[in-house]
């Protein structure tokens, strides 16, 4: 305690070096947007290469590994779960013991590992292991040898790891380049998670790109641009290494502390001599007390997140069967259509951060003119209007499908422009621009300073969690409803029921923004100092 007073009182900013271990001073060049920018890179890389999987991901499995349609949004949703919950495991590791900074560079080195070997399993090992097949009038039917399958599998997994542990830290070192003691820098790091996010959905514009060379030219090519996306990565994250601020781990693990103090609170209730013993252990159960009073808005935001697993699985197979032609022969990638979405985010962000937030500040007073909770509350009702016109557009669709007789024929395009699904996905990308952004912020703000990560690894769980559930809805309702004669999810999709699951999907939404308002209602909001960790 008497060190950092006498660090403040010279003008160093508290815990924070650089990184060769000298204090940092206010005044100093390290850190802010310098550092932001380098970090903000390599997210764009990191999502590309990310997305540059998860995007076309069905397409993959239910083409080349030839599984069933409803087989295949469940392995997407139990992938996009595991992605999103191994981040809990990757901010234990970063703040207990490696440190943000190392523990993105073995992340992206195991990044880069698993892309290289999904590279491999689907380009040179089919030539290796050649396909069995009984039907040689018809090679493209063959499934695909067991191998091949169990080494695409691992590979996938080995990345989902590994962004478990690059995600939660990247973001948190990004925002610890600003102290949130210093007005300005405390205005800039509110800015930081609009053009994060901006960088990052930038990034996914080239996905478009990515997804015409996988379903066009090769799927090992396709797997293999995103490995060379996450070289770049690492190479760019290194070469900012001089500029950033870091600060040394605790020698104590703050999970162990917060655990200590969440297990005090759950026994049998202490002496008012024992309560006041000790400072320390008072400000540790305050924290976790400040955890836990979040796991209330991260339950209710669990149906936001459902809905949020819906547009890399059903939006994708939906437009699979539009007419995708723009001019004679040029046909867009189904997947392709997550880029409107991008596209809107990308266009809407300066319109939030330099018009919106100036005029609500005016009415406010607040430095982001909308609260946290309030951002995320109004990205969840966009939600919920995202599903209402996603099941309108599908009734259109099966609608058209039965006019020109192609119920029966899944092979042959719908005459419906794929651009009626434009509104869906400009609605997916808005949300996101309120409910995601606004997450991240929270998440990362109301957290105890050694925590940072894991509050950003809490705001992924809450996806990660979205997309199991969204998987056992999907697996529940299919065998349900073959068990009644057809399935919602068959593999012809003219013979689905996709806007009943939307329709569903939007009365879920509905409920779940009432539970949010309720809880947010209720919560006060608490600041902690930032640190950066080494």
């Amino acid at each position: 305690m008497e060190s950092e007073a006498l660090l403040q009182s010279s003008g160093a900013i508290a815990g924070v070096v650089d990184y060769r271990g000298r204090p940092i001073t206010a005044g100093s060049s390290k850190g802010r947007w310098t550092s932001a920018f380098f970090i903000i890179g390599v997210e764009m890389a990191e999502r590309f290469a990310y997305y540059g999987i998860g995007f076309n991901l069905i397409t993959y499995l239910t083409g080349p590994l030839r599984q069933p349609t409803g087989s295949a949004a469940a392995a997407v949703n139990i992938w996009s779960g595991m992605a999103m919950m191994l981040p809990l495991l990757g901010a234990f590791i970063a703040d207990s013991y490696l440190g943000r900074y190392r523990t993105i560079i073995v992340a992206s080195i195991l990044y880069i590992l698993g892309l290289g070997m999904l590279t491999f399993s689907s380009s040179l090992l089919p030539s290796i292991l050649p396909q069995k097949c009984d039907n040689a009038m018809e090679p493209s039917s063959c499934p695909p040898s067991q191998l091949q399958v169990i080494i695409f599998f691992v590979s996938l997994y080995l990345v989902a790891f590994a962004q478990g542990g690059h995600k939660p830290c990247t973001q948190a070192f990004g925002a610890d380049q600003f102290d949130q003691n210093d007005a300005l820098e405390s205005k800039s790091r509110s800015s930081f998670f609009n053009w994060w996010y901006f960088g990052m959905n930038f990034g996914m514009l080239f996905i478009t790109v990515l997804n015409y060379v996988q379903d066009s030219v090769s799927w090992g090519f396709g797997f293999g641009i995103p490995c060379m996306a996450m070289v770049l990565a690492l190479i760019v994250f290194l070469s900012g290494s001089r500029t950033y601020r870091y600060c040394t781990l605790e020698e104590t693990s703050p999970f162990i502390r917060i655990g200590k103090a969440c297990w005090r609170a759950s026994t049998v209730k202490a002496s008012q001599a024992e309560e006041e013993e000790e400072e320390e252990e008072e400000e540790e159960e305050k924290e976790a007390k400040g955890i836990l009073r979040l796991f209330p808005i991260w339950t209710a935001c669990l149906t936001y997140a459902i809905i949020f697993a819906q547009s890399t699985t059903f939006f994708t197979k939906q437009a699979s069967t539009l007419d995708r032609r723009i001019g004679s022969s040029f046909i867009i990638p189904s997947a392709s259509l997550l880029s409107i979405t991008c596209i809107s985010i990308v266009a809407f962000i300066p319109i939030y951060d330099h018009i919106l937030v100036p005029a609500v500040r005016k009415l406010t007073g607040l430095q982001s003119g909308i609260t946290m909770l309030q951002r995320i509350g109004i990205g969840m009702a966009i939600s919920a209007t995202e599903m209402v016109v996603a099941a309108l557009v599908e009734m259109k669709r099966i609608k058209t499908a039965r006019e020109y007789g192609l119920i029966d024929s899944p092979d042959i395009p719908i005459p419906m422009s794929l651009w009626w699904l434009m509104p869906q996905y400009v609605l997916n990308g808005l949300s996101d621009v309120f409910a995601m952004v606004g997450l991240q912020e929270f998440f990362y703000d109301q957290m105890p300073d050694s925590l940072r990560s894991l509050g950003l690894a809490l705001y992924l769980s809450i996806f990660g969690v979205g997309s199991f559930i969204s998987g056992f809805i999907v697996s529940l309702i299919d065998k349900v409803s073959a068990a009644q004669g057809e399935s919602w999810f068959p593999n012809n999709l003219n013979h689905a029921h996709l806007d009943y699951f939307f329709w569903l999907l939007a009365a879920l939404n509905a409920l779940g923004l009432l539970i949010y308002l309720y809880f947010a209602q209720a919560y006060a909001y608490r600041k902690k100092e930032c640190c950066t960790m080494l």
